[in-house]
């Protein structure tokens, strides 16, 4: 088990596009197995290699009915319905805002060992697929906020001890304990 410490916003890796997985060997399947193990202990739904400072398009998921990872992933929208609901995100501690996204998806891609993977998703799978393919892309959920809530989130990101003590790295488990902080002073 291997937790990573993870990229926060400022962190120049989260917005570059990740590069193309060529070559299917021990690595990945050690970064398949870190995301997995730091996005546990995170407490999050999903991880993308960016967040544990990786450039590789991988990234992996669970949303509680669905567990899995995507290498070299894409999607496509299917349909025309929207769903808006709360997105935050490991790298940007503290900020929480709806976002609105397709409501269902089809993801292709590969596993960890180059077979390919395809699915259709909604709901939060759809979301999280998403939102993790966002980061492959250098795309922050910040960017997908209308300019009013991007303003508030901005202030609030601006606000926290995190990032006016320019920290661009946090250990996994201090990422874990600010979220169930957080979690309790919003009465869940």
């Amino acid at each position: 088990m291997t937790i990573q410490p993870v990229r926060l916003f400022g962190d120049p890796i989260l917005r570059a596009r990740a590069a193309e997985v060529e070559t299917f060997d021990k690595e990945v399947r050690q970064l398949v197995a870190d995301l997995t193990d730091t996005m546990y202990e995170t407490g999050g739904v999903g991880m993308a290699a960016p967040q544990i400072g990786v450039g590789l398009r991988v990234f992996v998921y669970d949303t509680g009915d669905a567990q899995g990872h995507l290498v070299n992933p894409v999607f496509e929208v299917v349909g025309t319905e929207t769903q808006t609901g709360p997105e935050g995100c490991l790298s940007i501690p503290g900020v929480r805002e709806d976002v609105t996204r397709p409501n269902a998806v089809r993801v292709r891609g590969v596993d960890m060992d180059g077979e390919p993977v395809e699915f259709e998703a909604e709901g939060l799978l759809a979301r999280c697929v998403q939102h993790e393919t966002d980061h492959l892309d250098g795309v922050l959920f910040l960017q997908r906020l209308d300019p009013a809530l991007r303003k508030e989130a901005m202030r609030t990101l601006r606000e926290s001890s995190w990032f006016t003590a320019g920290v661009t790295v946090l250990p996994a488990s201090e990422i874990s304990g600010r979220r169930k902080a957080a979690a309790q002073e919003r009465g869940r």
